[in-house]
């Protein structure tokens, strides 16, 4: 590796990842591997896939699996690319550093921020959620009681070493891994007659109710939309994987099982729920999909267990996004991009980042009360289409590192996007096609001009820093003080 030490280059990786990629003060590398595969493998377990898909099915039918896939594709895509700047340089920053680096300050910058805004604002919604469970379990109850105790909770637990982080996400990922597992196999023994009390559907359901396309491309088109955003969460084992003993094995071995996760979790479970039962039945959207293919199983109290990994689902999803959060936050202060004080690191964790990110969330939450339809709101309008900027700015960046490392460093290549550059510009315009899609709805035309204004705004930032000298070249250290 360019005349070093095979020692001397892994504890060079393993320092330049915990750091940001700036050389400032370093966090731990307290994750291990299990860690990160459990991470990998649960983080494409969230609540939009067990609640949210039920309106994509609603949508489009049975062509939901389709949606799934097309969706999940571009993913992928997107996931390798990521990969391979991630393996070659790993850093807290992941994308953001990347993109900084590749494309200039600005452009880190303001898929930095938005970022860590779209995880705010992820971390409010979700308590929200969460809570709503367990006031039904206790009607005595406040929704704030509930919303103040999980932020507590999962606020201490980032605190801590980042071991504490990685602890809990592998067990809320088992479960969450166990339950999807479960519903694949019953499902898959209703499909072919062998559960008992059932006969085989065949594909009744797939072309009986108005066949595999009910709503037409336009009905597709609107399930496309609601999958593409049920993905979000996969970025983070990438930033997790910085704070691992291993970063380049780690983010690479996840991102090479990316694919059948996907396939299996996703695709897999929305074509068992559309040929088990019918698509039009209303319960999929009132209960949840996956609440009603065991009510139709018969599976006894299936709305009370799928509720427990609902809550499971959304408490992983709060404790990944302060922890995404806070580490997103800590690398652009590291950088010279965000305000000084919450560069500090104590213990080997950014603990400022990690209480300023937890105490936004829950201004958010009582924003939620105080102004439901006008500060919160905007607060989801602007992280509405985060993702599809994030994922723009991976590609973009991915374009230019990739030849820059085929010069100069073509050994940490150990993660290679696929017939580059053609599958990259390919990933762009299925980008862009979904940004399209978007400006047909209504709802989604406003969600993404508020998005798109705070992105114009957070770049028109990063460059007049970059301007006034504010913001040091990327892989730079800011001046002390």
């Amino acid at each position: 590796m360019n005349g070093i030490p095979p020692s001397a280059a892994t504890a060079r990786e393993r320092s330049d990842a915990g750091q940001g990629g700036d050389g400032g003060t370093p966090l731990s590398n307290g994750l291990k591997q299990r860690h990160l595969s459990m991470i990998a493998l649960g983080g494409v377990i969230g609540a939009g896939l067990f609640v949210g898909s039920g309106a994509g099915i609603a949508a489009a039918g049975p062509s939901i699996v389709l949606a799934y896939a097309v969706s999940g594709a571009l993913v992928m895509l997107i996931m390798r690319m990521l990969g391979e700047m991630a393996a070659a340089n790993p850093a807290s920053g992941s994308f953001s550093v990347h993109a900084g680096r590749s494309i200039g300050p600005w452009a880190g910058f303001t898929a930095g921020w938005m970022f860590t805004a779209l995880l705010c604002v992820a971390v409010a919604a979700e308590a929200i959620g969460a809570a709503g469970i367990m006031t039904q379990w206790f009607p005595g109850t406040q929704t704030w009681m509930w919303v103040l105790l999980f932020m507590v909770i999962f606020c201490g637990t980032n605190l801590a070493a980042v071991s504490n982080f990685g602890e809990f996400e592998f067990w809320f990922a088992a479960l969450k891994v166990a339950a999807i597992g479960i519903f694949l196999i019953l499902g898959l023994l209703a499909i072919f007659g062998a559960l008992p009390g059932t006969a085989a559907p065949g594909a009744s359901h797939l072309t009986g109710d108005g066949g595999f396309l009910p709503k037409g491309v336009d009905g597709l088109m609107v399930g496309l939309l609601a999958s593409v955003f049920a993905y979000g969460g996969l970025e983070t084992v990438t930033i997790a994987a910085a704070e691992s003993k291993d970063p380049v094995r780690g983010v690479a071995r996840a991102v090479r099982t990316a694919m059948w996760r996907i396939a299996l979790f996703y695709v897999g479970s929305m074509a068992i729920i559309v040929t088990v039962i019918p698509w039009s039945e209303p319960s999929i959207t009132k209960s949840g999909p996956y609440v009603a293919v065991l009510d139709y199983l018969d599976i006894p109290a299936a709305g009370q267990i799928m509720n427990v990994v609902i809550l499971v689902a959304l408490l992983s999803a709060m404790n990944a996004n302060i922890y995404g959060s806070s580490r997103m936050a800590f690398s652009l202060t590291s950088r010279g991009q965000g305000p000084a004080f919450l560069g500090k690191v104590s213990g080997g964790v950014p603990r400022r980042a990690v209480v300023l990110c937890s105490a936004f969330g829950f201004l958010a939450v009582l924003f939620s009360f105080w102004w439901p339809t006008t500060v919160f709101q905007w607060l989801l309008n602007m992280v509405g289409a985060a993702v599809l900027v994030v994922w723009g700015f991976i590609a973009a960046a991915q374009l230019r590192m990739r030849r820059q490392l085929e010069r100069e460093a073509p050994e940490k290549l150990v993660v290679k996007m696929w017939a580059f550059p053609f599958l990259t510009w390919v990933a762009l315009a299925g980008i862009a096609a979904v940004l399209l899609l978007m400006l047909r709805d209504e709802n989604q035309r406003i969600q993404l001009l508020f998005t798109g204004g705070f992105a114009l705004v957070l770049a028109v930032i990063g460059l007049l820093r970059s301007k006034l000298g504010r913001t040091p070249v990327e892989g730079e250290r800011p001046a002390a003080g």
